[in-house]
C-alpha cells in the first residue's frame, strides 16, 4: 500500500499500526493503518453522537480519523488520530478520555474490547 501523506505524524502513526499488527497479529491495527492511508479527504471524521451510539459497554473507540464535537457523548474512551477541541473539552467534561492510537495499541495490544468506528 503506498502512502501519500505528508504529515510525519500520520506517517509515525501507520508505521507505528502496521508494527502493532505484525507485532500482536492483530488485524485490527493493519485495518486502521490502512484507513489512515486513505487521502485526507476519504478518512473518517466523526461526531460523538455517532461514537456513542456504536459502542457497547467496556468498549474502546478506535477513529482512524478526527473526531468532532456534535452530539453527548457519555462517559466514553476514545482514541483517535485527531479530535477536535469541542470533543475533546466534551468527552474530558463527562469524565470520559481522549487517547492516541499510540496509547490505545499500549493498553490493549491484541485489541480486545476495541471497535474501529469511522
Amino acid at each position: 500500500m503506498t502512502m501519500k501523506a505528508s504529515n510525519p505524524q500520520l506517517l509515525e502513526t501507520i508505521r507505528m499500526l502496521r508494527k502493532a499488527s505484525r507485532t500482536y497479529e492483530a488485524e485490527i491495527w493493519y485495518t486502521l493503518a490502512a484507513e489512515l492511508s486513505r487521502s485526507k479527504c476519504h478518512r473518517a471524521a466523526v461526531n460523538l453522537s455517532r461514537i456513542s451510539r456504536s459502542l457497547k459497554e467496556g468498549e474502546i473507540a478506535a477513529v482512524p480519523g478526527k473526531v468532532l464535537g456534535s452530539g453527548r457523548p457519555g462517559k466514553i474512551s476514545v482514541a483517535a488520530f485527531n479530535f477536535s477541541e469541542v470533543a475533546r473539552r466534551k468527552i474530558e467534561e463527562e469524565g470520559g478520555e481522549c487517547l492516541s492510537l499510540k496509547v490505545l495499541v499500549e493498553r490493549s495490544p491484541r485489541g480486545s474490547g476495541v471497535r474501529v468506528i469511522g
